[in-house]
């Protein structure tokens, strides 16, 4: 059996809605308290990292696969063309004006800590609002710099954080969100003027024509007309998630049903415009025609009625990402699972769609369990060593995308398998979990891998997918990679992002919501004498999202309860954030499951 760093076992037990929570390791949320078994842990990990012979390897292959050049889509400003664009080579992107490089990351901080989280344009194209933040912490500041000279003109403004920045005409005030709240910036001065105070994740977009300000929330929609004085008007609306003003002066209305169009002087009276196929990811008004992105698909329509013309054809069957639009152009962002992302381009003057260059040559299978889950297969049938890579929160789908990780895990000869499970939120949570245990057990029936061949994989939310997979059915994994992820769901509101998620898990402050969160907590589920997987446990000490008491709590109740020889290990990088773990990361997991699972054995 393994041997691991002594954890102190507390007898706090709590009771919450009359249920009895004990609570061992509370005394690991405090990071210097367990700053000593931190260290342990950190000689734990790098013992056992030495012994993987081929941790090299992998991280000399992530890197090739990763090292791709790449340019975000174009954002016109006038004449002036803005775009990100990385070189081969090159660790951050450069924002370019036009062909000439304007902001460069690591000219910023050659330290290469500082990142470019956004970036927005004036008007005219002469400003440009963007946001940095160092260490992976996220905590973005906002600086305003004058484009034709380079001069920095406003800021640095802290509080930015995902801050959304929409300009007026003036090319000298703009809307932003400075502590979750909306306001009001003019260059130079040094007060704001709040327009919503409430706390909210908002976004943010101003018409064409100065005239309409547009501010949504998950839930909430208002509409400024910004040439009077009176204060944004809350539109009631029972399925709206996005409201837009476009370049023709209609009101654009996205619900949940499809796509509505109005008159903002008017903004409670729609009609039915445009019904799409599946729910919408984008929306771009060009001059003759509007264009319509699901994740998979482009549809053209004509503006005028809403009448679909045809199809995009794209380059395989893969994903694309959000449009932008140019007086009769379009472009978008294109990826599949052996095409790095590139930006193609629409021209609707001559219908022309370009395409990217042909990609390797790689089989990919869809498969769909007995409960309707689709997994996306790269790789040849088996059984061979496998990992299971799944996410099923906050409304995001794992489309088809270009994955180094996953490339260098099938070329070495094993499976990268993508679930697409159910979101389930609150008490619908645990949909999730089954969608993802039933992908396994289908995988092994069917003969893709056996149990001893399979690792599961998962960030974030994806970390909580799979730690509470882990504890649920440990019979079915060879290993498991839980990385940034959730565990105490009792207690998770108390830190990092957590009281901004409720409407996804729940609060515990609700005793129905406590139930079911008490249900599938992973560390709570913890039980003596188990046999568990292999458990590789990664956190990040700049990680402002999940908070990385979370993976030290679960490791120290796994290290102390299993059964098994397999080792329980936490992998904790001190100096990265929520998602900034890198090429050193993606090869210490391969490396972990390649040694778990037997590939190359």
């Amino acid at each position: 059996m393994q041997s691991y760093p002594c954890a102190e076992r507390l007898t706090l037990v709590e009771q919450v809605h009359g249920c009895t929570v004990a609570d061992p390791y509370r005394w690991l949320e405090d990071p210097s308290a367990s700053e000593r078994w931190l260290r342990d842990q950190d000689d734990l990990w790098l013992r056992y990292a030495a012994s993987l012979t081929s941790r090299f390897r992998w991280k000399n292959r992530v890197r090739q696969l990763s090292d791709v050049s790449s340019v975000s889509t174009p954002v016109w400003r006038g004449d002036r063309c803005f775009t990100l664009r990385r070189e081969t080579g090159q660790q951050y992107a450069v924002l370019y004006i036009d062909e000439t490089p304007l902001l460069d990351p690591k000219q910023l901080d050659p330290s290469g800590l500082t990142t470019l989280d956004a970036w927005q344009p004036s008007p005219d194209g002469t400003k440009l609002a963007y946001q940095l933040s160092r260490g992976g912490d996220e905590r973005s500041s906002l600086h305003v710099l004058d484009v034709l000279t380079g001069e920095p003109i406003d800021g640095p403004i802290d509080g930015c954080r995902y801050s959304p920045v929409a300009w007026l005409p003036d090319n000298a005030t703009f809307y932003y969100v400075r502590f979750r709240q909306v306001r009001r910036h003019r260059l130079g001065d040094p007060d704001d003027t709040t327009i919503l105070a409430d706390e909210a994740s908002y976004g943010l977009e101003i018409s064409a024509d100065g005239r309409w300000l547009t501010i949504c929330t998950t839930t909430d929609v208002w509409l400024a007309d910004l040439t009077t004085d009176a204060p944004p008007r809350h539109v009631p609306q029972d399925a709206t998630t996005i409201m837009s003003v476009g370049p023709d002066g209609r009101l654009y209305v996205v619900t949940t049903q499809g796509i509505c169009i109005g008159d903002p002087t008017k903004p409670t009276v729609w009609h039915d415009y445009i019904q799409p196929n599946a729910p919408l990811t984008g929306l771009a008004v060009l001059d003759d025609v509007v264009l319509v992105s699901t994740a998979t698909e482009i549809t053209v329509h004509d503006r005028p009625t809403g009448r679909r013309l045809r199809t995009l054809d794209l380059p395989g069957h893969g994903s694309v990402g959000s449009l932008a639009a140019h007086g009769n152009r379009a472009w978008f962002p294109y990826t599949d699972s052996v095409t790095p992302p590139t930006v193609c381009s629409y021209d609707a003057s001559t219908g022309q769609t370009t395409q990217p260059p042909k990609s390797r040559d790689l089989k990919t299978h869809h498969l769909t369990t007995s409960s309707g889950v689709e997994l996306r297969v790269i790789g040849k049938p088996g059984p061979r060593p496998t990992i299971l890579y799944g996410y099923g929160g906050f409304g995001q789908s794992l489309t088809p995308t270009y994955s180094a990780f996953a490339l260098a895990w099938v070329e070495a000869g094993g499976s990268f398998i993508t679930a697409t499970v159910r979101e389930g939120t609150r008490h619908n949570k645990q949909n999730t979990f089954d969608d993802f245990i039933g992908a396994a057990e289908h995988l092994i029936a069917e003969g893709w891998t056996t149990a001893d061949q399979l690792a599961i994989c998962g960030e974030s939310n994806g970390g909580l997918l799979t730690a509470a997979a882990l504890t649920q059915r440990p019979e079915l994994f060879a290993a498991a990679v839980c990385s940034a992820p959730l565990t105490d769901m009792i207690r998770y509101e108390l830190s990092g992002l957590g009281e901004r998620w409720t409407a996804e898990y729940g609060s515990v402050k609700n005793p129905d919501d406590f139930k079911t969160l008490a249900s599938y907590s992973p560390y709570h589920r913890v039980a003596d004498g188990v046999k568990y997987p292999a458990v590789l446990l990664t956190a990040f000490g700049n990680d402002t999202r999940v908070d990385p008491l979370h993976a030290r709590k679960l490791c120290a109740a796994l290290q102390h309860a299993t059964a098994s020889s397999r080792p329980v290990l936490l992998r904790f990088e001190p100096n990265a954030g929520h998602t900034t773990g890198g090429i050193n990361l993606a090869a210490d997991i391969l490396a972990f499951v390649a040694d778990q699972t037997g590939l190359g054995s």
